[in-house]
């Protein structure tokens, strides 16, 4: 019921475009749009700071901070697409459709199961630091994450190979680009809330985990307390991140139940919902997680302002500092 409720405040809201052009509803979407642009170009610079120093391209904390501003900007650049896609009705054909949504569909999962290897790396560096530089090396780095985009690319892979096998001339016809109208058979729908359901779990389960055994590790004499309560502090900044992910999980949800409320309300709610839960934290999760490192930090400020300001390493501000 809720999907034809949908689909009719839809044809409802493509008449009111061609009737008339709303100058709110032009801005909105231009400050929806730009906002993903400028959020991907400052992705961009972080993702040129890393790749400025050897420090930051050898160190395995830093493959994974690099691998998840990708991973979001992807997802961005996806969102975006299909937001484009929807505001203008386009029709495309669902070959192309389906490699957008398989990009955001991936990209999506691969989020939470990255934040889990970010915890455990810094659950192994405060819990075996003798053992880190051995565990946890930048070949099994850039493995882990090869395994995190298999996992997160299962249930779009058995969604094509399904439909290619069932109706191969399911992809050469137009469609009206979204998620919805990849997902042909129930089936898909519940193994997708399955997955989803799972993926969650185990990765609050790992946080968690690591979250009670680096504050442990801690309280010990022997440890460096100050490291520990730093990465503590990690592991819960990651946790706030899955909990922003999930945000995500909920805006299908969320926009079938607005589905049901009349058209001006539906469009404006539709909006806000499409910011908070699919943009905002896709732009401040990496942001905050950046601009928190010390070593980062003034690296990335200076090549966000483009070499206007001179940077001094941290122990020379240290020492300046009355």
């Amino acid at each position: 019921m809720s999907n034809i409720s949908l689909a009719e405040n839809n044809i409802v809201h493509q008449q009111e475009i061609r009737i008339e052009v709303d100058w709110v509803f032009g801005l909105k979407v231009a400050l929806a749009v730009s906002a993903c642009f400028f959020f991907i170009y400052v992705n961009g610079i972080m993702l040129f700071t890393l790749r400025s120093k050897s420090t930051f391209r050898e160190s395995s904390r830093y493959i994974l901070f690099a691998h998840m501003l990708f991973n979001d900007s992807v997802q961005l650049l996806t969102s975006v697409l299909l937001y484009i896609f929807a505001v203008a009705y386009l029709h495309i054909v669902r070959a192309v459709c389906a490699v957008i949504v398989i990009m955001s569909s991936t990209t999506f999962y691969s989020s939470p199961l990255n934040l889990a290897l970010m915890s455990l790396e810094r659950y192994i560096a405060i819990c075996f630091p003798l053992r880190h530089s051995e565990i946890v090396t930048p070949k099994r780095t850039i493995l882990a994450v090869c395994v995190v985009w298999f996992f997160g690319s299962i249930n779009q892979a058995t969604d094509v190979i399904g439909i290619l096998i069932t109706d191969p001339s399911f992809f050469l016809t137009t469609v009206f680009c979204t998620r919805e109208n990849m997902l042909k058979t129930k089936w898909q729908v519940d193994m997708k809330i399955a997955i989803t359901s799972i993926y969650f779990v185990a990765v609050g389960v790992i946080l968690l985990y690591t979250y009670v055994a680096i504050m442990l590790e801690a309280r010990s004499v022997s440890s460096d307390r100050a490291s520990a309560t730093k990465a503590r502090n990690t592991v819960l900044l990651h946790a706030v991140q899955l909990g922003l992910c999930l945000m995500s999980f909920l805006y299908g949800v969320i926009e079938a139940l607005l589905a049901r409320m009349t058209v001006s309300v539906f469009i404006h709610l539709r909006y806000l919902n499409f910011v908070v839960l699919l943009i905002l934290p896709r732009c401040l999760s990496p942001l905050i997680y950046g601009l928190r490192d010390e070593s980062f930090r003034p690296l990335f400020k200076y090549y966000f302002t483009c070499s206007s300001k001179k940077v001094r390493p941290i122990s020379n501000r240290k020492k300046s500092k009355p």
